[in-house]
């Protein structure tokens, strides 16, 4: 479980690909600091499971369900991504109740920049949008964020959006997303349970 309060900006060393999975090998001296095999890291918002690690880096093996349903498996050496340990029991939640699994993903659609914060919107497939509301919550690569606009009922395509400020903008990778860009989403998981006790009611 994770919080969507980014840790530290890591940087991707290796992603070596299989038939239908992949090695991903990232830099992050904070997050791994004494991590061990089999613990889990977010990277970008996906929970991994660390197979590997040492000398200031880790190593995670990708499933094929995980490269289809997120943008990891367009990562490169060199890209930086948001790495986030798992909350603690006795730790404070910052954020919102991240579990790490993402439901989809969306592109980048506009950035509108502000008196040292920006807008930015970003499109979200239909059936991700019973989802997410006005002022509530969602992941986007694994920060938690507030949203602060929606696209109407009627609009042929749906999108979100939300307001980074300079703290979110110079340490996590939404700083420099630009428009085109893929980003991971995990909607609020309590609407999503909430739904499916509903659905069972109706049976």
């Amino acid at each position: 479980m994770f919080t969507g309060i980014v840790e530290e900006l890591g940087e991707v060393i290796a992603l070596q690909r299989g038939a239908d999975s992949a090695r991903l090998t990232v830099r992050g001296p904070e997050v791994s600091a004494g991590a061990r095999r089999g613990e889990s890291i977010a990277v970008n918002g996906v929970c991994l499971t660390v197979t590997e690690t040492g000398d200031g880096q880790f190593s995670a093996d990708v499933i094929r369900e995980t490269l289809e349903r997120s943008s990891l498996g367009a990562l490169a050496p060199g890209s930086p991504v948001n790495l986030e340990r798992p909350v603690r029991a006795d730790g404070r939640l910052g954020g919102h109740i991240v579990q790490g699994h993402v439901d989809a993903t969306g592109v980048v659609v506009s950035r509108q920049p502000g008196d040292g914060w920006e807008v930015v919107r970003i499109s979200i497939p239909p059936e991700l949008s019973r989802y997410v509301v006005e002022k509530g919550s969602v992941a986007v690569d694994g920060v938690s964020l507030t949203i602060s606009a929606l696209s109407p009922p009627a609009a042929e395509s749906a999108w979100l959006e939300v307001s980074l400020i300079p703290e979110t903008l110079a340490r996590t990778t939404l700083g420099r997303r630009q428009p085109g860009e893929v980003v991971n989403l995990e909607a609020d998981m309590i609407a999503k349970v909430v739904e499916r006790l509903l659905a069972g009611r109706q049976l």
